[in-house]
């Protein structure tokens, strides 16, 4: 193998200048340009001729004399590095060399140093770095040539590659090009070309890496290559092979083509950018919030946001949207909104009530009792179960719905009486929604009422049969065929009119008429054929619930399927818990109730809401995993309804300002259908002037935690039939906080009507009292312009503010300097009579002018 090495190197190994060796090669005819060009063997066997030849030394070894002693001078530097991390350091060693070689035979002046060592322990020191050296330029060579023969077969798998590449995307856009009929046979010829075995790489392809052959300089005898001083530059813990790895570590400049594979996605490892937008499936429940929305379409929660103020919804990124408004912003942003999945809690328990489900059998019929107040309700029901019921309501008025059961001649019916007053709505609508028919009480001397029309409506809204019973008709001033052509007015007609609907002449005073509607009701329920599971597990609804000091949350429940007995787990709304205790509705424990039996039990975890569904399952577990998702979805719900972020609310808000006052309440009854009754008559009453908050409701005496409630907020405490404890009571004293206690649902109304009157404060009014048209205009030296006018309306007085009004527009306000009738002054002209008027402090008063005389009076302001 040839050697190379630079003119540079060759300078720095002969100790000559790089210019004086420049100039020596021109000389020997040799023309370099750059110290860093290559000089092979040849040319440096040539230099050395004409080097011989320029000191009288021939070619020819004939002609040469040799020299009887040479001298060689070595230097050799080396980098060394020292230490590590911060402390490390590279070193720079230098070792320099000489030795004198004597010709065998040749005489010397007693000067010359003999190549023989000293003694034999220099030349074994010698001997040992030889042979180390020959070791360390052997090994060298050897991983050299593993790099470079790496580096060759990287190379030719490269070249093979991009060829393949290129053979194949050449065979796709052949095939893209091609018409459809013969397309599929272009492809199948580019796929052969395209994934075929790659070419094999030539043999001049894979000699196309240099090599740097080895090969000893003929200049000096002796004297390292560059190559073996190479192995020590750099680190010297670092071999060449590890220098080579490194390097070819480092990332490769890309041409075009691979550039623009990688863009396009067609390269082995390039990014797939997608041909379509990609829809998403949202299952979105009752509520969700904008974050976990945002997760869901895989977007920003800043976008969201965006979406849905561009929708008119202000929300942040932690708040809930409801159900419609999420569903709109997934369409809005090119995705699909599904409904999500029931919890599986919930699924849970909709399969354990299916397991439940058996055979059917007759059960009693459940009978609403509804209508205007005092029309007889609940004396009627007083007389069908012989007790006194009517008299121990406050004020005789049934204040929240009643469930009883009375067994009859006619079988066991059950009862629901509902209060009859305006604010009861909600009741008497859940009434009718229990029930399976309906019995309308109408006073015969009274006529049909607001009350009697709605609980027609929400007799029709809920499908139930209806039967009229037409109460108090042993009063002398009923007038039952009135009753009747009323009803006709409202689409209910009577059987004897060619109807349906079966309608009973009764008086809940006397018994006249009660087995008639006992009748009716039997032959009502058969008609319907009521069927219900009489064993199993229990499921109903329930018609009230209370807190009771003792016993803790109560609810009266109407079971509807299966039967419930005490021990039972069961799910009530939010709430859950086991049956510690039945009672029925005279107070009395009973082992279990059937279905239509109304019962009231006790060991549920809080007080339901009224209305709310119960479920008997089998353990524990189930009822505490359902009525814990249920909760957390109510809270959703009504974070939701709290947030208030419609854009509209905000601006209509905005837009009342400070002109609107608002009242505080704080509501605690001792039924939840009492609580819901308040709060909707109460909240009814607000209006432009005054917004009525209740910020606390709830079942059960008043507590501390509203005592404190109220007075933070200066709220006004309303008691319905509940009193405050101890310790509610020395926070009331101490912040003075207005409580008022009620038992009739008419006095609440009133007082709070009066407490925002009071809150809503007086108002200046100005009333006119007269009007007065000016005839003609007199001047006077004493008054200025005096007007003889007409009083047309009322009276003017002296006393009171004025006005002058040209052509219907005031024009000045002021008051009167002098009233004078004929050449008398007076305190008040009346209508109809002529006067004359010094209006104070403005002359330019006109004929046909009108003076208008008023009085400013402070009003009461009220709702």
């Amino acid at each position: 193998m040839s050697q190379q090495t630079t003119i540079r190197k060759l300078a720095a190994l002969v100790n000559t200048p790089v210019e004086k060796l420049l100039e020596q090669l021109a000389e020997a005819g040799m023309e370099f340009s750059d110290p860093d060009q290559s000089v092979t063997s040849t040319e440096k066997v040539k230099l050395l001729g004409f080097l011989r030849r320029t000191h009288g030394k021939g070619d020819k070894a004939e002609d040469a004399v040799a020299p009887k002693k040479i001298t060689l001078s070595r230097s050799r530097k080396q980098e060394l590095t020292v230490g590590g991390g911060r402390n490390r350091q590279t070193v720079d060693v230098v070792v320099r060399k000489k030795v004198t070689l004597v010709k065998p035979g040749a005489k010397g002046d007693g000067t010359e140093k003999s190549a023989t060592p000293e003694n034999d322990e220099q030349a074994e020191i010698l001997r040992k770095l030889e042979e180390s050296r020959q070791r360390n330029l052997s090994e060298q060579q050897r991983l050299a040539e593993e790099d470079k023969r790496r580096a060759e077969e990287a190379a030719a798998r490269k070249i093979a590659e991009d060829e393949a590449e290129r053979l194949r995307l050449a065979a796709e856009l052949a095939a893209a090009a091609a018409p459809e009929e013969d397309a599929a046979g272009r492809k199948a010829a580019g796929h052969g070309h395209g994934h075929g075995h790659p070419k094999p790489a030539r043999s001049d392809d894979r000699s196309a890496p240099k090599h740097k052959h080895r090969g000893s300089h003929a200049m000096v005898a002796g004297v390292e290559d560059d190559e073996n001083a190479a192995r020590f530059a750099g680190q010297l813990h670092l071999s060449a092979s590890e220098r080579a790895r490194r390097s070819s570590a480092r990332p490769k400049s890309r041409n075009r083509r691979q550039v623009e594979q990688a863009r396009s996605g067609s390269g082995e490892h390039g990014f797939s950018r997608p041909t379509a937008p990609i829809v998403r499936e949202i299952a979105i429940g009752e509520a969700i919030t904008v974050a976990d929305l945002a997760q869901k379409l895989a977007m920003k929660g800043g976008d969201v946001v965006k979406a849905l103020f561009k929708m008119g919804v202000m929300a942040t990124i932690t708040q809930s949207v409801d159900h419609d408004t999420a569903v709109l912003v997934v369409e809005e942003l090119g995705h699909k909104a599904v409904p999500a999945a029931p919890e599986d809690a919930e699924s849970e328990l909709i399969a354990h009530v299916g397991e439940a489900q058996g055979e059917t059998a007759p059960r009693p019929p459940v009978v609403t009792i509804m209508g205007h107040v005092d029309h007889g309700k609940t004396s009627l029901l007083d007389y069908i179960r012989s007790t006194k019921v009517a008299t121990g309501e406050a004020g005789g008025i049934t204040q929240h719905i009643g469930a009883y059961h009375v067994e009859t001649d006619k079988g066991t019916i059950s009862f629901l009486d509902t209060p009859g007053h305006a604010a009861f709505t909600s009741m008497r609508a859940r009434g009718a929604k229990l029930t399976d028919i309906v019995v309308l009480v109408v006073a015969a001397d009274d006529g049909v009422m607001p009350q009697t029309m709605e609980a027609i409506q929400h007799a029709r809204a809920a499908s139930v049969p209806l039967i009229i019973a037409i109460n108090k008709i042993d009063k002398s001033d009923a007038d039952a065929s009135r009753i009747k052509n009323e009803l006709l007015a409202q689409e209910v007609v009577a059987e004897e009119f060619g109807g349906e609907v079966q309608m009973v002449e009764l008086s809940a005073k006397t018994g006249q008429g009660v087995d008639a509607l006992l009748d009716a009701i039997s032959l009502q329920a058969e008609v319907l054929e009521l069927k219900a599971v009489p064993d199993g597990r229990a499921n109903g609804v329930v018609i009230e619930s209370s807190l009771d000091k003792g016993r803790g949350p109560v609810a009266t429940v109407l079971v509807q399927q299966g039967r419930l007995a005490k021990g039972d787990f069961l799910v009530c709304g939010v709430e859950y818990g086991r049956v510690r205790a039945l009672f029925d509705e005279n107070g009395g424990q009973v082992k279990d109730a059937g279905p239509s039996i109304p019962v009231q039990l006790l060991g549920l975890s809080g007080v339901p809401e009224a209305g709310d569904d119960f479920v008997v399952v089998a353990d524990e577990r189930l009822a505490k995993e359902v009525a814990s998702q249920r909760e957390h979805k109510r809270r959703e719900l009504r974070l939701v309804q709290a947030a208030g972020n419609r854009m509209e609310d905000v601006m209509a808000q905005m837009g009342e300002g400070e002109a609107q006052q608002s009242m505080q309440l704080v509501i605690k009854a001792d039924v939840q259908g009492s609580v819901e009754a308040l709060k909707q008559a109460l909240t009814a009453l607000s209006n432009d002037q005054i917004r009525i908050n209740v910020i606390v409701s709830g079942v059960g005496g008043i507590t501390e935690s509203d005592a404190n409630s109220a007075a933070a907020s200066r709220a006004t405490i309303i008691g319905f039939n509940v009193r405050a404890d101890a310790s509610a009571r020395k926070v009331i004293d101490t912040n003075q906080i207005d409580v008022r206690y009620f038992s009739i649902i008419y006095d609440v109304i009133d007082q709070v009507k009066q407490i925002a009157s009071g809150v809503l404060g007086t108002e200046i009014r100005e009333d006119i009292i007269g009007t007065a048209e000016v005839r003609d205009v007199f001047r006077s030296s004493k008054f200025g312009a005096v007007a003889g006018c007409m009083v047309t309306e009322g009276v003017v007085k002296k006393s009171k503010p004025i006005r002058v009004l040209r052509d219907s527009v005031v024009v000045f306000e002021g008051e009167l300097e002098s009233l004078r009738r004929f050449k008398e002054n007076v305190e008040e002209v009346r209508v109809n009579t002529e006067c004359g008027i010094g209006v104070k402090a403005y002359n330019d008063v006109q004929p046909g002018d009108q003076i208008e005389c008023f009085e400013r009076v402070e009003v009461q302001r009220t709702l």
